[in-house]
């Protein structure tokens, strides 16, 4: 799909910023040199090209899962990279400046692409009507998309002129005030339900990276959700709000009063999404074999409620593990996928996609980077089998109502505790016992001391390396702390994303299986219906996205039951207790742990602690992890947590927002800068 002439023209075209106007640009001469506007949208593979254009800028630091090199957000206090140790304290403590790391120009130069798009394209007559109707509901859509990336990071932001700024007026005239965080999210709501009017309910399997009506409803549920958070609502009592965020003329850019209503317009958009019928949760069937790199289904919990029942009311027919393993490490076809609702595709920027992103999380004896770990507290999230917390949950951190100040488990698995026969299914001899009975989604994700790797394309090798490997980070083994960058600073790796045919011997793009985006998937819509309802204490009257009925949005136990037993019971652990959903409070912390565990590592932790304003105590706890410098003599050490110097962390209020970058507060002085952060004067 690439044109010399068309990259050319766009080129030329884009190197004007929406914000500013890049110094002796002529696009005129663009358009009289090789094509002009009309030539463009006249002829359906150019304007074809162009739509694609306008989808290229959601790549690099727009993507949202991806690894460090595009964006550095899948990082919070759950997951941490250790072979830059430099860039990580950077971004970890708030020592980046304003011109670090920026994704405004290519947000903007994309807004700008689609708005172009969307006033030309119907000229077009070599489409059909359908089709032209598609068309720019995907160009509002992706306009749309990069305004909610926009508003996520940086906060507040200019809402440009829906036919775009005419380069030709002098700075003055193209200075744009940024409009309040409520303004932005109302346009980029009214926007995506614009475009649901006119996108399809499913694409062919050779469009599924194109948006749907459920994709621009869910990205409106996901905006409507942070306005209606604290970072936007702040409540009564809430001593921050930052009435430091102003315009030029001293508005507020930030709400100053509480609003309810804000949750019920967000439950009533999750519930758009759900009331399509068009989405679910992806589970797979028990597995009777055990066979490398696919284990016998182990049986979830017995807890006289999910284990008695078939699925979509229990979990008696299906493998939790697997279930929730296959989602995300390339087994499924985005086709068969029905929890998907957003995505990128497979084929992201090779460098920075989430191929390179398991590279990173493989061990060395993969041919992998080994340095991608997990944080003890997200390790710590994860529940029991049961459904409890494990012994000795968050202990270091002694909080009171939170930490479990029992001890750890102590112990080692032996050969003949190993197995299924010995009690101990998920673990082979030499595990720690802390890591025995635990929920399905931790033997899916974390890649403890001692869990096995499955590397079944090491078979395929000239060297027949070995398909099945145990891996330890013991100081002094081959994986553990050594005298370079490539060892797990917390001595917990990941396993979330990586397939059993992964291995990063030889070439990587042809031995780790290429994995789907999910931008966004159901699970998320139904944590958005959750957490939005239990805030409501009133009852209201929402219309729908399209006016075709009117919802009656209030908190209620069976919504919330509605909304999280889906959720829980693919996860193979029981429901909450009667009186956690009773309980409003209660429920909130435990629908934001909920999120913790089921979107690790999917780009939402670093967003939800800003927007729920838990940054200030989350990310400046200190990051615990096993104690790297014992060796396996001294096993029992390693596994009695350490603060982690290396990885140090600390949270200060300018690092709610992103800051504004000097070169755009230059071009246009009508920004503001976000609080905390500095002016290029």
């Amino acid at each position: 799909m690439k044109n010399r002439k068309l990259d050319i023209m766009i080129c030329g075209l884009l190197s004007f910023v929406s914000l500013s106007c890049v110094d002796n640009l002529d696009s005129d001469k663009y358009f009289k040199d090789r094509l002009t506007l009309e030539d463009v949208f006249t002829d359906e593979t150019r304007t074809e090209r162009w739509l694609a254009g306008a989808y290229s800028y959601l790549e690099g630091e727009n993507m949202d899962i991806a690894t460090k090199d595009a964006t550095l957000f899948n990082f919070a206090d759950d997951m941490y990279f250790g072979d830059r140790p430099d860039d990580y304290k950077k971004f970890k403590n708030g020592t980046y400046d304003e011109n670090y790391r920026h994704s405004w120009e290519q947000s903007y130069k994309g807004i700008r692409q689609a708005s172009i798009f969307i006033h030309n394209i119907d000229m077009n007559q070599e489409l059909t009507d359908e089709e032209r109707k598609d068309f720019k509901a995907q160009a509002r859509f992706v306009r749309a998309y990069y305004y909610w990336l926009l508003l996520r990071r940086y906060g507040p932001i200019p809402l440009l002129p829906d036919e775009g700024i005419d380069y030709t007026l002098s700075y003055e005239d193209l200075a744009l005030p940024r409009n309040t965080y409520d303004e932005c999210a109302d346009f980029i709501a009214s926007e995506m339900a614009l475009a649901a009017n006119d996108l399809p309910l499913e694409r062919g399997s050779n469009n599924l990276a194109r948006p749907t009506r459920g994709a621009a409803l869910a990205a409106r549920a996901k905006v409507l959700l942070y306005a209606a958070s604290p970072i936007n609502n702040p409540r009564p009592e809430d001593d921050e709000k930052f009435s430091d965020m102003t315009d030029r003329d001293g508005r507020y850019l930030i709400s100053q009063e509480y609003d309810e209503k804000k949750w019920a317009r967000a439950a009533a958009a999750a519930l758009d999404v759900m009331e399509l019928n068009r989405y679910g949760i992806h589970v797979t069937g028990v597995n009777t074999d055990t066979k490398p790199g696919y284990p016998k289904t182990v049986a979830p919990y017995k807890d006289n409620d999910f284990s008695e029942k078939n699925w979509p009311d229990g979990y008696k027919d299906i493998d939790p593990y697997e279930s929730y393993r296959s989602l995300f490490n390339g087994s499924l076809q985005m086709s068969d996928n029905i929890e998907l609702i957003f995505t990128r595709g497979t084929n992201q920027n090779q460098d920075r996609n989430i191929v390179d992103m398991v590279r990173h999380q493989l061990p060395s004896i993969a041919g992998g980077w080994n340095t991608h770990g997990m944080t003890q507290k997200q390790c710590d999230a994860y529940y029991m089998a049961d459904g409890t917390d494990c012994p000795g949950k968050d202990r270091e951190y002694n909080i009171p109502g939170r930490s479990d100040m029992n001890p750890r488990v102590p112990g080692f698995v032996t050969e003949s505790d190993a197995g299924a026969d010995g009690g101990y299914e998920h673990l082979s001899a030499g595990v720690s016992k802390q890591y025995a009975n635990r929920e399905p989604r931790f033997y899916a994700s974390v890649a403890f001391n001692g869990a096995v790797w499955p590397l079944l394309s090491n078979a395929s090798l000239p060297t027949k390396e070995p398909t099945m490997r145990q891996v330890f980070y013991y100081r002094g083994n081959d994986n553990g702390y050594l005298n370079s960058n490539f060892w797990l600073r917390t001595g917990i790796g990941i396993m979330k994303f990586v397939h059993a045919d992964d291995t990063a011997v030889g070439k990587v793009s042809d031995r780790i299986v290429k994995k789907p985006e999910l931008a966004i998937r159901y699970a998320e819509v139904l944590l958005i219906y959750a957490e939005s309802i239990n805030e409501l204490t009133g009852e209201y009257e929402i219309t729908s996205w399209d006016g075709s009925k009117t919802y009656n949005i209030s908190r209620s136990i069976d919504q919330l039951k509605r909304a999280i037993r889906p959720i829980r019971c693919r996860a193979g652990i029981p429901d909450y207790k009667a009186e956690e959903y009773e309980n409003r409070d209660v429920f909130r912390t435990k629908l934001k742990r909920e999120r913790q565990i089921e979107l690790m590592g999917e780009g939402h932790r670093y967003y939800d602690l800003r927007r729920w304003k838990d940054a200030p105590v989350e990310e400046t706890l200190p990051v615990y992890g096993c104690n790297f410098l014992m060796t396996q003599n001294e096993r029992e050490l390693f596994h009695t947590p350490i603060v982690i110097d290396e990885l140090s962390t600390t949270f200060v209020r300018k690092m709610y927002f992103w800051p504004i970058p000097h070169s755009e507060l230059k071009r246009n002085f009508l920004l503001t800068q976000n609080p905390g952060w500095t002016y290029n004067d």
